[in-house]
């Protein structure tokens, strides 16, 4: 790999740590540079998930006080996570090439779209932020039925052991169904875990089938790794609905342009 390459695929890299270091979303960044470096989409997308895992890991035990009252929700919401990511996995290193190819641009515009969701949807205001119900317990309360918190963290660990962009805002999603008046750092700390969780065991899936890149992956890694880091900071100096709106600009060219590469004339 040349140095024009790496320096492409490293600059990514740390982006992406940095944008999900303060709002999510930075594999719609390093995905389509991996690609551009010359990898397959498949080949880029694992590649991708292996690369990212070590920075979020690092995420994950920022969030450790945040995580000491919700060991509850976590056990529930642990077994679907792996599980799920199991089996979008297998399901990617299952998937013939071409077939992947033809979903990339769906796939794309899904994260997009969850993105721009996220942007678009009220703010709810927190226990700390003195909004409605400020008084009232802080915790989760998990439904009669947890039968289906487990089949829809399932269905969203499958997308993320597949493809992986976006599973932050699912998660988020689903915990602020049952969330009531808790705060929003604690249902970060939870989606940060679950989705390390499930990159984790697409990453080793991954290693073991040889699907990843391994020029690029150290490479990757280890910018990814000084972007989180220097996430910690930036997110103090820049709201994070702003990098949404870049990353949501970026993820509708990007589907535009992988669409028309694959079924443009």
């Amino acid at each position: 790999m040349d140095l024009t390459r790496a320096a492409l695929l490293a600059g990514a890299a740390a982006v992406a740590g940095v944008i999900n270091a303060v709002a999510g979303g930075g594999t719609l960044v390093s995905f389509p540079a991996a690609i551009a470096a010359g990898l397959s989409p498949l080949s880029a997308n694992a590649t991708n998930a292996v690369a990212l895992t070590p920075a979020s890991l690092a995420s994950a035990w920022a969030y450790r006080r945040e995580l000491a009252r919700d060991y509850r929700v976590l056990g529930v919401l642990f077994l679907p996570s792996l599980l799920g990511g199991i089996v979008g996995s297998a399901l990617l290193l299952v998937t013939p090439q071409r077939v992947f190819d033809a979903a990339v641009p769906g796939l794309v515009l899904v994260a997009t779209l969850l993105l721009l969701w996220q942007n678009l949807r009220p703010a709810t205001p927190s226990a700390k932020d003195g909004g409605a119900g400020a008084g009232a317990a802080e915790d989760f309360a998990l439904p009669s039925r947890p039968w289906l918190v487990f089949l829809l963290q399932f269905l969203v660990s499958v997308y993320g052991g597949y493809f992986g962009a976006g599973i932050g805002i699912m998660m988020l999603a689903l915990l602020s169904s049952f969330a009531g008046n808790v705060d929003i750092h604690r249902m970060n700390a939870l989606k940060t875990v679950l989705a390390t969780l499930i990159n984790g065991v697409a990453a080793i899936a991954f290693l073991f089938a040889g699907a990843v890149d391994r020029v690029a992956t150290p490479i990757m890694m280890a910018a990814a790794v000084v972007g989180s880091l220097a996430g910690a900071s930036v997110a103090r100096r820049i709201e994070p609905r702003k990098v949404r709106w870049f990353v949501v600009v970026l993820g509708l060219v990007l589907t535009a342009k992988l669409g028309w590469d694959r079924f443009g004339a």
